[in-house]
């Protein structure tokens, strides 16, 4: 069967980005309050369970992309992350280079997001980096 897709927009790729936001604090929420009951960082820095969290996250972005096309927020919405040249699912480098895209997209008043909002491809700069495209099934 054949689909038929556009380039998904700033609001509906911010709207996923809430669903799965949501998704992921309740899920760790109980993950962090058994393995690190007593965490806290003060004005120390961050603790082993806030690294804990991240890598979590990381895992969580990345394994979504590469075997489901996208995350619960995005696959809810009707959105994949796919290889802007093939159109398949990202490789593993091509979701961690996107990952690691998340950094600079955010950096400079989330500039890199804004982006997608006046980009011809609806792309970010993490998408621009991974060679990805995010679209919308019709």
């Amino acid at each position: 069967m054949s689909h038929t897709y556009e380039y998904a927009g700033f609001w509906i790729r911010l709207l996923a980005s809430i669903i799965d936001s949501i998704i992921l604090i309740v899920a760790l929420i109980p993950i962090m309050m058994i393995i690190a009951p007593n965490a806290s960082s003060g004005f120390t820095g961050w603790t082993w369970s806030d690294w804990l969290g991240q890598i979590i996250g990381a895992v969580f972005y990345i394994v979504c992309w590469v075997k489901f096309a996208g995350t619960p927020g995005k696959r809810l919405l009707r959105l994949k992350v796919l290889d802007e040249k093939t159109g398949e699912n990202l490789t593993v480098g091509q979701a961690v280079l996107r990952y690691i895209g998340y950094f600079p997209s955010t950096l400079v008043f989330f500039l890199g997001f804004i982006w997608i909002a006046f980009d011809s491809k609806k792309q970010g700069w993490h998408d621009k980096i991974a060679k990805s495209v995010v679209v919308r099934e019709l």
